[in-house]
Parts: structure tokens; C-alpha cells; sequence
């Protein structure tokens, strides 16, 4: 049996054949009988509150992802920069186990550490400045409270100001920084480190036998890193739905 991973598909209305790739993906994975499904952050482009959930195109998203508990699939799903709003209407339609910030696994007996990625970028001051308001309980609180469509008028110049911002960013802001992933390994004893959220997917070893497996998000260049005893394979979603059987 296999163990998946995926993080930053950014799933929304305006990008129809990332969704139409993630409903097949899902079905094989419930077809195969994976082990498990992580989804290490940004599933969705925004994630608004619970009572989103009949927006396009949450509920095909929900639909897909309940799928897999019938097939008897877990379904690990953390948070993201994007979609750090799950509640407990999240969690009952489609089954999943929400991660915290930092989940430590055993995968085929190496101590994991699975993470979005975002906590890693501490050279980005001012975004682990705006982090830290944002996920407080008292601005959730607030947040959730307002009315869906102000919340949505909200996400939407929320949206083109990072953008912006990110254009502005010198390069290497926006990436990890290695200090931080040195001394994050150490405090949970982690021989690999999986995360995503930097866009810029890539496995790096280090001389100490760690390993760090960045994910690739799903705008141009989508990506799976299928897991069992054998070890560790990073995918185009398309080469896995076409895995034989035996390989899956």
C-alpha cells in the first residue's frame, strides 16, 4: 500500500481542468486503496469559513475527498496560507484528520515531519508578521463572524495585494530558510522533512543523511510524491493515474 502527498493545487472555478485532474486523481487513489492521502496546505485557492462549503468549487472538492473514506482511504489535511479556515462541517463531510503546524508520522519507519512550509520562509519578516495576526482566535473569531459575501469581497483584494507583494520580493525571501529547517528537523528528531508551499519542487539531501522532499503545486506542473517501503518517488499526477496496478 501506498502513502500520497500533495500540497498547493490552489483548487478554484477559474482553473477547471486542475479540478477536473484532482476529481481523477482522488478516484484512482480510492480505486487503489492507497494507505493514506496528505494534503499539506492550499487545497483550495480560499477556504473562507465552513458555510463556504456550497461555493464553486468546494462542493465537488468535498464530494471527491468524502470518496475516500468510503474506500476506506485516511485523509490527512493541513493548513495552508490559503485555506486555514477548516471547522468542523470540514471535517464531518469528508472525513478528514486536520494537521497541525508541524505533524510528526512514522512512513515505513522513517520519523517524518510534515509541514505547509510556510513557518520555514523566517526571512519573510513581514509575512510571519501578518501570519501571526491573521491565524490569532480573536481575528478568526471576527473573521467568521462577518457575512460570507463581505468575507469573499475581503479574499479577493487580499488575493491581488499578495500578488503584488510577491512581485516585489526578492527571490530567496520567499524560499526556505535552511536554519530554520535544521533546527525544526532537531526539535522533532526528523529524518525527512515534506512540505510544500514554496512552488519550487525539488529533493534535497543533506550530509547528515536527512532528507528534505519539497512538493510542487499544481498551476503548471502538478505533482504527487507516492511513498511505500521501497522508498520515496515524486510524480506527475498524470504518470501516476497511468501506474500499473502493482506499482500503485
Amino acid at each position: 500500500m501506498t502513502t500520497l502527498f500533495v500540497s498547493d493545487l490552489h483548487l478554484a472555478s477559474a482553473r477547471p481542468a486542475q479540478l477536473a485532474l484532482f476529481q481523477q486523481f482522488v478516484a484512482r487513489v480510492a480505486q487503489r486503496r492507497a494507505r493514506a492521502l496528505y494534503i499539506l496546505g492550499d487545497l483550495v485557492d480560499a477556504w473562507l469559513g465552513d458555510d463556504d462549503d456550497g461555493s464553486p468549487p468546494n462542493r465537488e472538492i468535498i464530494a471527491a475527498l468524502a470518496s475516500l473514506r468510503a474506500a476506506g482511504v485516511e485523509l490527512h489535511v493541513g493548513h495552508g496560507n490559503r485555506d486555514f479556515l477548516y471547522g468542523p462541517r470540514f471535517v464531518a463531510a469528508t472525513g478528514a484528520r486536520l494537521l497541525s503546524d508541524y505533524a510528526v508520522i512514522d512512513l515505513y519507519g522513517t520519523t517524518t515531519l510534515l509541514t505547509h512550509g510556510d513557518l520555514l520562509c523566517t526571512r519573510d519578516v513581514k509575512y510571519q508578521r501578518f501570519r501571526r495576526v491573521v491565524r490569532h482566535p480573536l481575528t478568526r473569531h471576527a473573521f467568521l463572524a462577518t457575512p460570507l459575501a463581505w468575507r469573499q469581497r475581503i479574499a479577493q483584494r487580499t488575493r491581488s495585494g499578495t500578488v503584488a507583494s510577491m512581485r516585489r520580493k526578492d527571490d530567496a525571501i520567499m524560499d526556505v530558510e535552511e536554519s530554520s529547517v535544521a533546527a525544526i528537523m532537531a526539535r522533532y528528531q526528523a529524518r525527512l522533512l515534506i512540505h510544500g508551499h514554496t512552488h519550487r519542487p525539488a529533493i534535497h539531501d543533506y550530509a547528515d543523511g536527512r532528507r528534505r522532499i519539497v512538493l510542487g503545486d499544481w498551476y503548471e506542473r502538478d505533482g504527487v510524491l507516492v511513498c511505500d517501503d521501497a522508498g520515496q518517488r515524486a510524480l506527475r499526477v498524470s504518470d501516476y493515474l497511468h501506474l500499473p496496478a502493482v506499482q500503485a
